[in-house]
């Protein structure tokens, strides 16, 4: 059974800048419209079988929470509809924020 894996700040923010993983963000939409990662995909109980749907199964997969915990298990839900290489953001949307405040 394929398990999500961690990644820190810094990897995750390398990968997203040369497009190779997609980033989804799981918090709630006001606290989304008050800043996200920049390409990051909002995702809710409304839209995710849509997003599973349209995705990409093989290319990287970055979820992104408050700090690091509801990704966790998030992530393994994608990982359990098939997605191949999935990664919980270490530290989430409030670490990435200090970490680099400029692309949010």
């Amino acid at each position: 059974m394929t398990q999500f894996k961690h990644i820190s700040i810094d990897t995750g923010k390398a990968m997203i800048d040369e497009k190779t993983a997609a980033i989804v963000d799981i918090r709630d939409v006001a606290s989304f419209k008050l800043g996200h990662i920049e390409s990051a995909i909002l995702i809710d109980n409304e839209n995710v079988q849509d997003f599973i749907r349209e995705a990409d199964l093989d290319q990287p997969l970055i979820v992104c929470c408050y700090h690091g915990n509801s990704s966790q298990s998030a992530a393994q839900f994608f990982t359990d509809q098939g997605f191949e290489d999935v990664y919980s953001l270490d530290g989430g949307f409030e670490s990435w924020k200090q970490a680099y405040p400029y692309v949010t």
